[in-house]
């Protein structure tokens, strides 16, 4: 396992580049889903507008105004921030992270440099001033400008960002309430940025999509259709990055030998120890172990666990193929995502049954916080798919 890109780039491809030991590999990979996530959504966002679903809007914006002093200190402030910290941090890897601590401690430290900060801060800041400078007009005017719907995919993924990522924090925070009362004890970023729930993230990310939604009138069901193929495969793409930094997302222990019908796979498929995990969880790696020990982590499983995330991972990619080639098929808006839903509950449910989790008692039954989420998930969409599915032959 790679706890971050640093690692992952210096054992496969032999390319040493300190500061990449700041990327955590589980940080990197969720970028990623966003990122493919919102190609995903633009394309069908795109598709919807030429058959005429989504309709262009039409705004009033003022151009050849200079720039503010707020647009400028804005700016220049964020220029500050990754000067002083960020490229601090990046010309001074090979030193900095020489040693067994970790780059967070000198991420959430601080450490950093005020003269790079204020290079950065008037770069950022001096940019802000002469773009506006360009097209700025002896007369600021009134200007009709058409918004496009394939224009609104940043604003989703910024909201659903926002939403899904304190919303997964706070299910997390509901499940393991010990970790609840530590946080308020000693708050600081590092503990915030631990433990995510996903399906905090998504009911929470999903209602911040809906008043976003609502704000700009367009068609959340449309949109909601539009995103769950995304939804799918960012969630894929999301439990590699669980899978390759080794988060604590694992199953439970599995110290069963491969089957002879699963001989062709590597035997990391079927159990693993997850070495280097980012959690630091288990014993320290021995010489007698297969596994390199990296510097800041060094420990793995005593026992063998089911690989849970890579089988997410397979799962969200054929589910998402299924929701793809449904998209064109399915006429009623709405569909595609109650078909999302059934398929997430299910998924999710079934995974369970073999993951690591917290389990409580509800009405005499012994369950973990996702699958009563992943079963409210599936009667949720079933239930909309009937009613759609009814309303589409009463129409």
């Amino acid at each position: 396992m790679y706890p971050n890109l640093y690692f992952a780039l210096l054992d496969l491809f032999g390319i040493d580049l300190p500061f990449l030991k700041l990327v955590n590999s589980f940080g990197f990979f969720v970028a990623m889903a966003f990122l493919v996530g919102g190609y995903i959504i633009s394309i069908e966002f795109s598709r919807l507008t030429t058959l005429g679903v989504f309709k262009p809007n039409h705004t009033e914006v003022i151009i050849g105004k200079p720039a503010t002093i707020f647009e400028i200190a804005s700016q220049a402030i964020i220029g500050y921030l990754f000067g002083w910290k960020f490229l601090y941090l990046a010309i001074n890897a090979g030193t900095l992270f020489n040693g067994s601590s970790l780059p967070q401690s000198h991420l959430f430290s601080s450490e950093g440099s005020v003269l790079l900060g204020v290079l950065l801060a008037s770069i950022l800041g001096g940019l802000k001033w002469w773009e506006a400078k360009k097209h700025e007009l002896p007369e600021p005017k009134l200007e009709k400008t058409t918004v496009f719907p394939k224009e609104h995919v940043g604003g989703i993924l910024t909201t659903a960002a926002i939403g899904g990522i304190l919303g997964a924090k706070l299910f997390h925070l509901i499940e393991y309430p010990e970790q609840f009362v530590a946080f308020f004890k000693t708050p600081s970023l590092n503990a915030f940025l631990g433990g995510l729930t996903i399906y905090g993230g998504l009911i929470v990310g999903g209602l911040s999509v809906y008043f976003y939604s609502r704000h700009y009138g367009l068609k959340f069901l449309n949109v909601a259709d539009s995103s769950a193929p995304a939804l799918m495969l960012g969630y894929g793409i999301g439990r590699l990055g669980c899978q390759i930094s080794g988060d604590g997302d694992w199953g439970i222990a599995n110290p069963k030998p491969q089957p002879d019908w699963l001989s062709w796979l590597p035997e990391w498929t079927w159990s693993y120890n997850f070495p280097n995990n980012v959690n630091g969880v288990g014993r320290f790696i021995s010489d007698s172990d297969p596994w390199s020990v990296y510097p800041g982590y060094g420990t793995c499983l005593d026992i063998a666990v089911y690989p849970t995330s890579l089988y997410e991972t397979i799962l969200s990619v054929l589910l998402f193929i299924i929701l793809w080639k449904l998209r064109t098929r399915f006429k009623t808006a709405g569909l595609i995502f109650a078909t999302y839903l059934m398929m997430n509950g299910l998924e999710r449910f079934f995974i369970e049954k073999i993951r690591v989790n917290t389990t409580f008692d509800l009405l005499g039954i012994t369950m973990t916080q996702a699958e009563l989420i992943s079963t409210a998930l599936f009667i949720g969409g079933a239930t909309l798919f009937y009613v759609l599915r009814r309303r589409e032959v009463n129409i």
